[in-house]
């Protein structure tokens, strides 16, 4: 995904599958703990107001949205850890086994924003 990104931006859009069906709302974004780059989108759903975790790389940002390269089934079996807190170590694998993400790369810690960045609300949205 394009690192220049803010992940504010992403907040709101709609998600689309491989095959273009959508799949939901971005509804937050959670960042490396030590890059800072945007690592993961909590997807809405709309299925019981499920949110589903997915991979901002190999995903794409488009004019109508975040494009994900996995089939709508795959990201509706994602596991779900809720919304709002931190990713640990070992949630953050679960996904990338979820989706056979290459994990040679060590896994950090995600994180949800932190108090005063909004990073996980749609601007406007009551909490």
């Amino acid at each position: 995904m394009q690192t220049d990104i803010d992940p504010r931006s992403l907040i709101g859009r709609k998600a689309f599958d491989r095959n273009g069906a959508k799949i939901g709302t971005v509804d937050e974004v959670y960042l490396d703990d030590a890059t800072g780059e945007p690592e993961w989108a909590a997807v809405r759903t709309g299925l019981f107001s499920r949110d589903a975790f997915v991979p901002l790389e190999p995903s794409e940002l488009a004019v109508e949205g975040l494009r994900v390269p996995y089939d709508r089934k795959l990201i509706k079996d994602a596991p779900d850890f809720g919304v709002g807190r931190h990713l640990s170590p070992e949630q953050e694998l679960q996904l990338y086994h979820h989706y056979r993400l290459d994990i040679s790369a060590p896994v950090s810690d995600s994180r949800s924003p932190s108090p005063g960045e909004d990073l996980g609300r749609v601007a406007g949205s009551p909490d």
